[in-house]
């Protein structure tokens, strides 16, 4: 059995399948005891220090929650509450912070940068790190789109399928770390993954390519459409929400001169919503997901988000909880 104790959690291809099926036995066992109202103070008096570089709902509050609920506690940091502001390193806020708490949990998304951050921090910590998503993965939050699409067919997906597409947004350019967490994750437990996508907003070829492994070794599937509506065809899950076009580009610099390009090729698109006669093209007890906030009205339609039928988005987000506490415990030394 592996020995999760330290083990750092920075993308869910970094862990065996065999240990993300542990993981999500725990999240079932934990959901199952909070529902019951039994106090499981598994890390009684230990500390997760959160760094968020970005704004936070259900990241902040999953994990903040989840570690009082396992009896230890929360420190909320942002970069103007600490050092980072005045160019502390990515080494030196690790080594400190290791000796004194038992996770360091950070939350990182700018382009280029996010990911190597939190992998320098996971180089020199002595305490598990968690991503709470960076420039490249979520994988907090794919492991909760899992456990959901677990509790809606069963823990026999092989065949189950689900698009992952790319959606309208104007609210900022969102980072290509839930798309491509999913398609990285779904294969892995044999789903037939549709990617539905403009050609001006690609995932990393890397992605893709490691992706189409982890099918090819797990009995699923992954294919690419730039037609919305062919994507939806037939599909028993839906995840549409946009993500910038950073991939689209040889090289991203966050120039002016690519933002702006960036911003025409999204205006090209301005009819890639989830309407309900796109969800009529789906399968017809086709499920509506979404990691939130969504872009009403320009990713999706409120007919579609508050469909009760359709739309799985507040038990997607509740499991956030649990498999934030699934991670906790077992890195933190909290279970086995």
């Amino acid at each position: 059995m592996t020995n999760y104790k330290g083990k750092h959690f920075i993308a869910e291809q970094d862990w065996t399948k065999a240990e993300l099926d542990h993981m999500f036995e725990v999240a079932h066992e934990l959901k199952e005891k909070k529902k019951k109202g039994e106090i499981t103070d598994w890390l009684k008096n230990q500390t997760v220090f959160m760094i968020f570089f970005e704004q936070s709902t259900r990241t902040r509050n999953s994990m903040g929650c989840g570690i009082t609920q396992l009896g230890g506690n929360s420190h909320d940091l942002t970069p103007d509450k600490m050092q980072l502001s005045h160019g502390e390193t990515a080494k030196d806020t690790a080594l400190v912070l290791s000796r004194m708490g038992h996770a360091i949990a950070c939350r990182n998304c700018f382009y280029g940068i996010g990911n190597k951050y939190l992998r320098e921090m996971a180089e020199w910590s002595d305490i598990p790190i968690l991503s709470l998503q960076d420039d490249l993965y979520h994988p907090m939050q794919g492991i909760a789109d899992l456990m959901t699409i677990q509790e809606k067919f069963g823990k026999n997906l092989k065949g189950v399928k689900v698009t992952v597409s790319w959606a309208y947004a104007t609210s900022h350019a969102k980072p290509l770390s839930v798309p491509q967490s999913q398609i990285l994750l779904f294969p892995r437990y044999g789903m037939d993954v549709t990617v539905a996508a403009p050609k001006e907003f690609p995932m990393l070829p890397e992605f893709v390519d490691q992706a189409q492994k982890n099918a090819k070794e797990n009995g699923g599937s992954i294919k690419f459409t730039d037609d919305m509506d062919a994507g939806f065809e037939g599909a028993q899950i839906v995840i549409p929400k946009n993500w910038g076009g950073f991939a689209h580009f040889p090289k991203w610099e966050d120039s002016e001169v690519q933002k702006k390009e960036m911003k025409a090729n999204l205006e090209k698109h301005k009819d890639w919503i989830c309407d309900k006669r796109r969800m009529l093209l789906a399968d017809k007890n086709v499920k509506y997901m979404h990691a939130l906030p969504a872009d009403r009205g320009k990713e999706v339609t409120d007919e579609v988000i508050d469909n009760e039928k359709w739309s799985i988005i507040y038990d997607e987000a509740e499991n956030r909880l649990h498999t934030a506490k699934a991670i906790m415990a077992l890195t933190m030394g909290g279970c086995k």
